[in-house]
């Protein structure tokens, strides 16, 4: 039998274990006990998050290569990266809603610019000055559908005032993630959204609690030559209370590119550069610039567990805005638990 397309690979070696569809055979058929991260390729919503780059590190080096079962073998010996290229391309072709943005536009995360791809995610965040301020974030973030994401910060706040420390819950907030465009033959998506966040912090800590705020923005995300990437965020803040917090806009841009590890199948590290500026729109006020040198690493070797610290650092104003080391930590759970994929 001729090998020549992506399809009559697939039927050749895969289909005896992930059937013919992509939904994998019966139980009684495939002779091993299918594990529960066992793929539906025709199930839209766990086929498509994925990047290229992942399906083909597991099909060339197997399933322990991303910390998944044995039971998925390594195919470098049987398969070209050319044949292997054909079956991603079959693959992805069985998941028909093409309402679903492929992985490939799910770029690394930045740890200010928004991302414009819908996720799965839990997120905590930090930022710590040296004036004895620190601000801690925990995110949920819940994909809706093939294109819409709700979310959920919940922050807490330590604070220094004179020597006595403090601490307290800041502003808790809700928000909503809209993909409104996509192509992966361009590289591009683009999504809308918006948040509001309830005065439920300790304003004489200075933990929040001034003013409900809404705040409406844009995210754009474009993938660039030799796996480097260019994500951008503009928005604006609307609080309700004026006379306490005063709007404002802020644009966000982070550029950066992937290193992977192993002849591009081990681990990916993600360097980034973010450059922030925001300006309160009140007459007279100056635009605060930031930049923000990071690095996403892998930690878990299925790499849904990531991390990424930086260091922001002001360009201008700078007398009440100090340095800020930042990190994030993240769960990919649809993954798999924390306990897996080591």
């Amino acid at each position: 039998m001729t090998l020549g397309t992506g399809k009559q690979i697939y039927d050749s070696g895969c289909a005896a274990c992930h059937g013919p569809l992509g939904k994998g055979h019966s139980q009684s058929l495939v002779g091993f006990e299918r594990p529960s991260t066992f793929p539906d390729f025709s199930d839209c919503s766990t086929s498509t998050p994925e990047p290229d780059s992942q399906w083909r590190a597991i099909i060339t080096n197997g399933g322990p290569a991303r910390g998944f079962s044995a039971i998925m073998p390594s195919f470098k010996d049987q398969l070209t990266q050319e044949q292997i290229g054909k079956v991603i391309d079959y693959l992805r072709s069985l998941c028909t809603d093409k309402s679903w943005p492929r992985g490939n536009l799910n770029l690394p995360r930045p740890l200010i610019t928004e991302k414009a791809f819908p996720e799965n995610e839990a997120v905590i965040t930090g930022a710590f000055d040296g004036h004895g301020t620190a601000a801690m974030k925990a995110l949920w973030e819940k994909r809706i559908g093939a294109s819409g994401m709700i979310e959920a910060i919940v922050p807490y706040v330590f604070t220094q005032d004179n020597g006595t420390r403090s601490s307290a819950f800041g502003d808790v907030a809700l928000g909503y993630k809209q993909e409104l465009f996509h192509s992966i033959e361009k590289g591009s998506i683009l999504s809308v959204g918006g948040e509001v966040s309830a005065p439920t912090g300790d304003k004489t800590l200075g933990t929040g609690g001034e003013s409900a705020v809404f705040e409406l923005f844009a995210a754009y995300g474009q993938i660039l030559p030799a796996d480097s990437f260019l994500q951008v965020q503009a928005g604006v803040e609307l609080p309700t209370n004026r006379d306490a917090v005063s709007r404002a806009w802020y644009l966000r841009t982070a550029i950066g590119k992937t290193f992977s590890a192993d002849g591009g199948f081990g681990r990916r590290w993600s360097p980034m550069v973010e450059v922030i500026a925001d300006r309160d729109l009140v007459s007279g006020a100056s635009t605060n610039w930031d930049v923000a040198l990071e690095i996403q690493i892998p930690i878990s070797k299925r790499m849904h567990i990531l991390g990424n610290v930086g260091y922001r650092i002001p360009v201008n104003n700078t007398a009440d805005r100090p340095k800020q080391v930042m990190f994030y930590l993240l769960w990919d759970f649809p993954d798999g638990s924390l306990t897996e994929g080591w």
